[in-house]
């Protein structure tokens, strides 16, 4: 078996973090990272995370997440908050990011960077929302993967109020909205009810299906 199986298989939604033991700035630096690093669709990264270590925030945040006690208990709140719209100003700044990383240009990357510029933000801002929110959820899977990898509990939630948390948080005057948040901690086990009950999924015949 894999070490990545294995420590998905170790990985679960804990639902009691020890408030008493903190994730080191390391170990959450590299979760982090590995969010940074996920793929997105036509590499914009149309999204970013706050990292909330504010116990006052914190606490501000728990009844707009209701009342789930791992929001105050994590060492660090983790919010993917989506860009709320694709803007030219947006696209060209990731394009001009890569041409100078990559110490150049050429004319197919050119095209492209015009298409997106001529179709994207012509759509509605509500659809290009959404199109952000699901590559942030792939960066929520990098960050939860890496957790794991680092033997750190997290669990990701949609239940809160996404307005709510914008709000304490300012992000829509940043042109952001909160999708997901990922509470980071350690698990308390002798208080967790979820902790010692087998991981169930569905089967692979029920799961999987090859076209061949």
């Amino acid at each position: 078996m894999s070490e990545l199986i294995q420590k998905l298989q170790w990985r679960y939604a804990a639902k009691k973090l020890d408030a008493a033991k903190p994730v080191s700035e390391d170990k959450v630096a590299l979760i982090l990272e590995a969010a940074r690093l996920a793929p997105t669709s036509s590499g914009l990264q149309p999204f970013e995370i706050v990292v909330v270590k504010n116990k006052a925030v914190l606490e501000q945040i728990k009844p707009k997440a209701f009342g789930q006690q791992q929001v105050t208990d994590c060492s660090h709140l983790l919010v993917f908050a989506a860009w709320d719209n694709y803007t030219a100003e947006r696209i060209n700044h990731m394009f001009d990011l890569t041409n100078a990383e990559r110490g150049g240009t050429n004319e197919g990357w050119e095209n492209y960077r015009n298409m997106l510029l001529t179709n994207y933000p012509a759509r509605d801002a509500e659809v290009n929302f959404q199109h952000a929110a699901r590559q942030a959820y792939i960066g929520l899977a990098a960050a939860m993967m890496s957790a794991a990898f680092e033997g750190v509990d997290c669990t990701p939630m949609e239940g809160f109020e996404p307005a709510a948390v914008d709000e304490i948080l300012g992000l829509r005057a940043r042109g952001l909205r909160s999708v997901v948040i990922l509470p980071l901690g350690y698990r308390e086990a002798d208080k967790d009810w979820l902790v010692n009950l087998k991981k169930v999924r569905r089967p692979n015949a029920e799961f999987i299906t090859e076209v061949n």
